[in-house]
Parts: structure tokens; sequence; C-alpha cells
């Protein structure tokens, strides 16, 4: 699969540019086994870079910069000395790389550049942060920047920030830059400071289920959570000095304030304190090889997104609900921002056909939606090939 995106991606760059690329580049999706909406609430989450991809084909050029998107074909003309947001919505993930690395006092000079991906747009696996990242590795090594990882996934988190509108955590970018074949990470959102856990799932595997919607409410309720989260926190500090992130606060904090909160803030408060504490659970029954209790953690995460926190729909419910009363499931959530994209399910190996199958047709009975079904595997993150 890799070697045929990179040999398409290959291609597309020859057929548009009559050259060879002078560095290829890979950058992986992600699934997060635990902690969703976490990361901008300077918790702990785990993440797990996959086996899907975004790869970049590139070299400079002394005319104008000029990006093809192969999957779409499409191609965006400029000039890195003039970056506006005057462009297609997918280029503003690049055109902002571009804008972070030049604040940090290193200009990207002008590339041709090819792209393609075998991650699914929409799907709750972080395309976007594989974007930025593949760029942002791929100007660092084309041009010897010398960012580090850890800079790169910053570059790729404010890229969103700034150019595509959407106030997203690190959590995505730092497990596409960092990823590790068959560990799943344990990040800690307010220092980066990781651990790599075996992802050692016995006799399960998982599976994503791709709901095929995305509900247009995703990126402006995701801010709206972003300042909810932090509305409630500030009124737990105003009581509580000594509390500074969400990691120092219990039920007990929360309650203690509720009066002064609104029912609203009160619930997305208590999801994001239930959330961390489900993280640390996770990487217990991870190590302990304790798969049901992960399932049932998985359970209870998406009961808090959808009950607490409002970032589910009717299509994801139905499909976790189907999962429920499947023995051979033992978990499933949500995974991703929200209002669509796809179940993350833990599912018992050589099971999958037929319960998948069961579900897929449950699931276009009630939607007339087929939806997509993706075997992941974990992986190793962003990395190039010269």
């Amino acid at each position: 699969m890799k070697e045929d995106l990179k040999a398409q991606t290959e291609q597309a760059f020859q057929q548009q540019f009559s050259t060879t690329p002078q560095l290829v580049c890979f950058s992986p999706g992600r699934i997060n086994l635990l902690g969703e909406h976490i990361d901008y609430n300077a918790g702990f989450v785990l993440p797990a870079a996959i086996d899907k991809y975004v790869c970049v084909a590139l070299a400079p050029t002394t005319g104008d910069s000029r990006i093809f998107a192969a999957d779409i074909n499409e191609t965006f003309t400029f000039s890195t000395a003039h970056i506006t947001k005057d462009a297609p919505a997918w280029a503003l993930y690049i055109l902002g790389v571009m804008d972070e690395m030049k604040k940090r006092g290193k200009s990207v000079p002008n590339v041709v550049a090819a792209f393609s991906s075998t991650i699914p747009p929409g799907s709750g696996l972080s395309s976007s942060a594989a974007l930025e990242c593949a760029f942002g590795y791929a100007f660092n090594e084309l041009f010897e920047l010398n960012f580090t990882k850890t800079e790169l996934a910053q570059i790729g988190q404010m890229a969103e920030h700034h150019f595509v509108g959407v106030q997203c955590g690190i959590m995505d970018q730092f497990a596409t830059i960092f990823g590790r074949e068959n560990y799943v990470i344990k990040l800690d959102c307010l220092s980066l400071e990781h651990l790599y856990i075996p992802a050692k799932l016995g006799a399960y595997r998982l599976i994503l289920l791709d709901s095929r919607v995305k509900h247009a409410l995703h990126e402006s309720e995701y801010n709206n959570r972003r300042r909810e989260t932090a509305e409630g926190l500030s009124a737990m500090q105003t009581r509580f000095p000594e509390i500074r992130t969400f990691r120092d606060c219990t039920e007990e904090h929360l309650l203690a304030v509720r009066d002064n909160l609104s029912e609203t803030i009160f619930r997305r408060c208590m999801y994001v304190i239930y959330e961390i504490q489900r993280v640390g659970e996770a990487v217990e029954a991870l190590e302990s090889g304790d798969m049901r209790r992960l399932g049932e953690l998985m359970f209870e995460t998406h009961d808090g997104l959808t009950h607490e926190y409002a970032v589910s729909c009717p299509e994801i419910d139905f499909l976790v609900n189907q999962a429920r009363q499947r023995p051979e499931i033992i978990g499933a959530r949500l995974m991703g921002g929200g209002f669509g994209g796809c179940t993350l399910n833990l599912i018992r190996s050589g099971t999958e056909d037929d319960v998948v199958f069961d579900i897929s047709q449950a699931y276009l009975e009630e939607f007339e939606i087929s939806p997509a079904i993706y075997f992941v595997q974990t992986a190793d993150g962003t990395s190039h090939e010269s």
C-alpha cells in the first residue's frame, strides 16, 4: 500500500512538473484509544499512528511555488514570499506551515510538490495533521531548517490555529510525527513528555467503521467546546487557586462551583475530569492485558462524548449501539472531533468479517449509507525517502 502510494505520487509529480522529485515523505494518520478532546484541556491522551498516509513529493524551483493535490486534480500557485489566506481550503494547511516557519525565522523557498493520501478525509483520522506534518517535515529536510520533531508538531498545530481557524490541541500532530509501530503514546499534553505503551491487544484488534457523514457543526462546535471548558476551569481556579489545569481538578472541585456554572458548562467539565481519569486506567489495562476493562472504558468515553460533551450524532450513536449488542465487540466509541467520522471498535480477531457485515447492513437499512471499513495497524511516524 505504501509503495503504491509512493509510485502514484511520484507519477503525479512527474506528469505535472516534467522532472523527478528530490524528496518523498510519508506522514501517517492516527487513531486515539482514549482521551478525546483532552489535548487542548492539558490532560493525557493515548494516540497511535496508523498505516494510512499522506505522501508528498517535492523539489525546489526557481519560479513560483506550485502544489498539486493529486486526489482532486487541483493545483495552487503562489510565492512563498507573499503567503496569504486567499487559497483553496486544502492549501491553507500547507501555507500555514510555511507561515509558522517564517515566524520562527526560517523562510521556505519556492517549491513544486505533489501529494496524495490514503487517509479518508473527514473520518476523524487526522488527515489535516498528516498533511501539515508531511509538508513541515519535507521542508525541514529539503532545506535543512533544523526544526526538532517537537517543533514540527507545534508548527502544524499553530498552522491550524492561525490559518484554518480550528483551535486544536497538539495530539494529532504529535502522534503523526512521533508514532511508533506496535505502540500507543501516552502523551502529557502540557509538558509534551511521552511514554510508548506496547499495543498488546491479545485476541482483539481495532477496526474503524466510518459513518461517512460529517455534520457542519464540526469546526464551530469544536471551538465552542474549548471556550466552554475554559470557562468552567476559570471558575474552579477562582475558588481553588491551587488549580492550574484540569488534571488538578476533581469531581469535588467541580461540584463546589456548580451553582456558578450553567448546566452545559458543568457537563462539559465533568466529561473532561472523568476522561483524564479514564486515560490513566486505560494505560493500566493495556499494561496488564485487561482488554475487557479497556473496552469498558471505551464505551464509557462514548457515553461521555454523547451526553456530557455533546459531540456525537445519530449515525455514530447507532454504530456504537450496534456494537454493544455484539459480544464479539468489547468496546466501541466515537473517535475524533465528533459530529460524524468513525467509530473505533475493539473486536475479537477472527470474528470481524461477520460482525462488521451485520452492522454495516443494519446501518445501511437505517440511514441508506454504507459505512466504510478500515482495518488499521499501528505505524511509525513521519519519515522520508530520498
